[in-house]
């Protein structure tokens, strides 16, 4: 079955629907500003897991970061983890460029 992932910006959080279906199997909310996305929390209910839910949210949000060149802030336990095992976006992290002066 396939996942479908939108952003809903009014919302601040992409959402994701199996094929057809009109309930909602999962979501993953953000903070954006112009060069930033932090991804702050997902859920998926235990009767969608397993099913791709997390997948889809993690890859169609990072896609879309990726086209808008926004860096990545994983906030997100679950964001944090998934990046971190497909090394293809783990580019878009966000790093600091601030330094401690003692």
């Amino acid at each position: 079955m396939t996942v479908e992932v939108k952003d809903v910006p009014k919302a601040r959080r992409y959402e994701a629907r199996l094929e057809g279906g009109s309930e909602i199997a999962g979501i993953a909310e953000y903070i954006r500003t112009a060069e930033l996305i932090a991804f702050v929390h997902t859920e998926v209910p235990s009767r969608y897991e397993g099913q791709g839910v997390g997948a889809a949210l993690a890859r169609a949000s990072l896609d879309e970061a990726r086209s808008a060149n926004l860096r990545v802030l994983a906030i997100c336990p679950f964001y944090a983890g998934w990046i971190a095992r497909h090394p293809e976006y783990q580019d878009l992290l966000y790093q600091s460029r601030s330094k401690v002066h003692d």
